[in-house]
């Protein structure tokens, strides 16, 4: 029988007929992509991008076109090369398996303003996707659900060291006393209610100032931006970010042996201004202030 044309969404939604045909349309269109990926992988992969969105879509809004995308579903790192769910995970198992035995996916959903963190995991041996589509976040979610025992964590969630905790523990050079003492100096150049100052115990080779948001808050907004996910209450939320302090770095040691109190507050500003910087944070009159500082320091 035939379908009537004055009906509601909803019918339409819930109706048999209509289930089926868009079942069978699914179907369709999952074995031809997968048709396609098999019979030339290099030309699917130079077609990824464009397409790559709609993919995304149907893997969220339907799990059976998931369990038919998910052999050629493609995840694409920093470097661009592409691989599948499955050839993925064989390849960062070895290296990004937390203390918990927990494998972690480290991606990036802007190379540019995330260019200080992807390089300090790459520096780590890590390796970073990139997901930077509308549905990036709905995504991470679906393959968080459907993967067993994986995170997907964006690389300026935390530091280096805690995105894939493997309980290697550094000692600090600061004492628990002198991080007592610097902590209200530096939370007196940054907003109280929008960075929290958080000292770790990181390689002298890591910043001594990086900017840090927890990825279950950062998401959450993410996906509420785009409808759904967070709810209302996630989107009114004000963003909160952490400051980490690395007390191994030299530049933190010298702020706390700096006698002179001005001198001691121009460094702080000027460490923390660098990490804002990098996350595009610094602009206007905080920017100019910035320029005339390094100007009188160099």
């Amino acid at each position: 029988p035939d379908i009537p044309l004055n009906i509601s969404r909803s019918y339409l939604q819930n109706d048999a007929r209509v289930k089926q045909i868009s079942s069978h349309i699914t179907k369709k269109v999952a074995d031809k992509l997968g048709e396609i990926f098999k019979k030339d992988r290099k030309d699917f992969e130079e077609k990824w991008d464009d397409i790559k969105i709609f993919i995304e879509y149907g893997m969220i809004a339907d799990d059976k076109f998931y369990d038919k995308g998910k052999s050629f579903t493609l995840l694409k790192n920093t470097e661009n090369k592409y691989a599948t769910l499955e050839e993925y995970e064989k390849q960062i198992k070895p290296n990004q398996t937390d203390k918990d035995k927990k494998l972690i996916y480290l991606y990036t959903s802007n190379m540019d303003d995330q260019y200080t963190y992807i390089q300090a995991a790459k520096d780590r041996g890590y390796d970073v996707l990139v997901m930077d589509s509308p549905l990036s976040a709905h995504f991470i979610g679906k393959l968080e659900q459907k993967l067993e025992n994986v995170s997907f964590v964006r690389v300026d969630a935390d530091t280096i060291d805690k995105l894939i905790n493997k309980d290697e523990k550094q000692v600090s050079k600061l004492s628990e006393k002198d991080q007592e003492k610097l902590k209200p100096i530096i939370e007196e150049i940054v907003p109280k209610d929008k960075f929290m100052v958080v000292f770790e115990s990181l390689s002298e080779k890591d910043q001594p100032f990086s900017i840090t948001q927890p990825e279950f808050a950062r998401r959450m907004k993410d996906m509420n931006q785009i409808g759904g996910g967070g709810g209302g209450m996630m989107g009114m939320m004000p963003e909160m970010f952490n400051l980490v302090v690395n007390s191994n770095h030299p530049l933190i040691s010298r702020i706390h042996a700096e006698k002179d109190k001005k001198k001691k507050k121009q460094l702080t500003k000027q460490g923390a201004d660098l990490a804002l910087l990098s996350q595009n944070m610094l602009k206007g009159e905080e920017m100019t202030k910035f320029i005339s500082r390094s100007l009188e320091m160099i």
